[in-house]
C-alpha cells in the first residue's frame, strides 16, 4: 500500500517552520544552562574562573564531586532530604486521596460546599506569622514532622485528583462494587486506586519535586542545622558564599585552594541536588501522557 502524503499549503509550511524555529530556540535557552552547570562541575576550577568553559568540560576534573561527598553537612542534608521526601510524599498521597475521593462523590451531602471552602484557602490564608504561631503551639518547631505535616495536602493537587475521580473513573464500577457489598473504603482501595494509576503518577512527581526542592519551611521552622535539608546548604553556598561546611571536607587545603574550588563546588552541589528528580521523571513520563487529559471534555 502506497502511503499518501498530504500537501501543505504555503501558509501552513511557513507556520510549521516558525513553530520549529521557536521550539528549537526554547530548547537551546533551556538546555544550555543545564549543560553548562554539568560541564562546569566537571572542569578544572581555573578553567571555570577564566571563562573558558562555554559548553563542554575543559581539563576534566572530579575534584568538586569528591569534596561534595566528603562534606559531612552536604551528606547530612542529602539524607535529611531523602527522609523528608519519602515520608512527606507518602503522607501527601494518602491525605490527598482520602480528601479527594469523598469530595468527588456526588452522593456525599455538602460536597460542593466543602469544595468551595477548600478552594477559598487557595486565595486567602492565615499568613506567615499566624501559621508560625500555630505550628509552635502544636509543638512541631524544630522537629522532623514540621517538614512533612504542614504541607500534607496541596489544594491544587486535591482539586486535580478530585476532578479525575469525578470524570475519569466510571460511576458504574463504583455502583457495581457497592452492589457486591464493598464498603466505601474497600471501593477506594480495590476499585478506584487500581484504575487511577495515571493520576497517582502525576501526584507523585508533583509532591516529590515539591519536597525535594523545599527550603522555606526549613528556614522558618528549623533552628538545628542537623535537621536542615540539602536545599538549605545549597542556598548557603550559592547566596551567602559560605564554604565552612566544605572546608571540613577539604582536609589540609589552604583557604586559597578552597576559595578556588568553590567555583566548581557550587555547580557540583546543584547537579547532586537535581539528579534524583531528573532520574525519576523519565520513568513517570508515561503517566503525564494519560494525566494530561485530566479535566478535558469527555465525548
Amino acid at each position: 500500500m502506497k502511503s499518501t502524503r498530504i500537501k501543505l499549503a504555503r501558509e501552513d509550511r511557513v507556520f510549521t517552520v516558525v513553530i520549529y524555529c521557536i521550539a528549537a530556540l526554547l530548547l537551546i535557552l533551556v538546555a544550555y544552562p543545564l549543560v553548562y552547570v554539568v560541564s562546569a562541575s566537571l572542569s578544572d576550577p581555573m578553567e571555570v574562573i577564566s571563562g573558558r568553559v562555554l559548553l563542554l568540560p575543559r581539563v576534566l576534573s572530579l575534584r568538586a564531586y569528591q569534596e561534595v561527598f566528603k562534606s559531612s553537612n552536604i551528606m547530612l542534608g542529602l539524607v535529611n532530604t531523602i527522609c523528608y521526601t519519602a515520608v512527606g510524599t507518602g503522607i501527601n498521597l494518602i491525605m490527598t486521596t482520602m480528601a479527594a475521593y469523598p469530595l468527588s462523590r456526588r452522593d456525599m451531602l455538602g460536597h460542593n460546599v466543602l469544595t468551595m471552602i477548600i478552594t477559598f484557602t487557595m486565595f486567602f490564608s492565615g499568613g506567615m506569622i499566624p501559621t508560625f504561631l500555630t505550628i509552635k503551639s502544636l509543638g512541631l518547631l524544630n522537629t522532623f514532622w514540621v517538614m512533612v505535616l504542614p504541607p500534607a495536602i496541596s489544594v491544587t493537587n486535591l482539586l486535580i485528583m478530585r476532578n479525575y475521580f469525578q470524570h475519569s473513573v466510571p460511576n458504574e464500577i463504583i455502583e457495581a462494587a457497592h452492589i457486591d457489598g464493598c464498603s466505601n473504603i474497600g471501593t477506594l482501595i480495590r476499585v478506584v486506586i487500581p484504575v487511577s494509576r495515571s493520576i497517582f503518577g502525576v501526584m507523585l512527581i508533583y509532591y516529590f519535586v515539591g519536597h525535594w526542592n523545599t527550603y522555606m519551611n526549613a528556614l522558618l521552622y528549623l533552628n538545628d542545622a542537623k535537621r536542615y535539608p540539602l536545599q538549605v546548604f545549597l542556598r548557603q553556598i550559592l547566596l551567602q558564599n559560605t564554604l565552612s561546611d566544605m572546608s571540613a571536607g577539604a582536609g589540609d587545603n589552604s583557604a586559597a585552594e578552597v576559595a578556588l574550588l568553590s567555583e566548581t563546588l557550587k555547580y557540583a552541589v546543584i547537579v547532586v541536588a537535581s539528579l534524583p528528580a531528573l532520574i525519576l521523571y523519565p520513568f513517570m513520563q508515561k503517566f503525564f501522557a494519560s494525566g494530561i487529559m485530566i479535566g478535558s471534555v469527555k465525548g
